[in-house]
C-alpha cells in the first residue's frame, strides 16, 4: 500500500470526476495535478476508490487502457465518442489539461 493522505485521495478524486465527457487524463497527468510524486499513486487510489468516479476516462501514458478493463474501458470511451484506433486513445485529440492552481 502506498502512503497516501486523505487530502490526497480527495484531490485525485475532484481531478478524475473533473474530466468531462469524451476527454481522458493519464495518471500521469493527474499525479502532476494533484502534486503527487508518482503516477503509481493516482493508479493505487484508482483501484481502491474510484467505483463512483469517471474511471474510464483515466488511462496509461501511451493512451492504452489496463489490459483487464481494456474492452469495457474502451467501449465506455466509444460511447462517448472518443477517438481509438487500435485499442489506444489518440491524446492528442482529447487529452484534457486540468486547469493551473496557480495560473487559472
Amino acid at each position: 500500500m502506498m502512503a497516501t493522505t486523505d487530502a490526497e485521495v480527495e484531490r485525485v478524486r475532484e481531478l478524475v470526476a473533473a474530466i468531462p465527457p469524451g476527454r481522458v487524463a493519464t495518471y500521469g497527468d493527474i499525479a502532476a495535478a494533484a502534486g503527487l510524486s508518482t503516477p503509481r499513486t493516482v493508479g493505487w487510489i484508482m483501484r481502491t476508490d474510484s467505483a463512483d468516479l469517471p474511471w474510464h476516462r483515466v488511462l496509461g501514458a501511451a493512451g492504452r487502457p489496463a489490459a483487464h478493463l481494456a474492452d469495457r474501458q474502451l467501449r465506455l470511451l466509444a460511447g462517448e465518442g472518443v477517438p481509438i484506433q487500435d485499442g489506444r486513445v489518440n491524446l492528442r485529440a482529447v487529452r484534457f489539461h486540468f486547469p493551473d492552481p496557480a495560473n487559472p
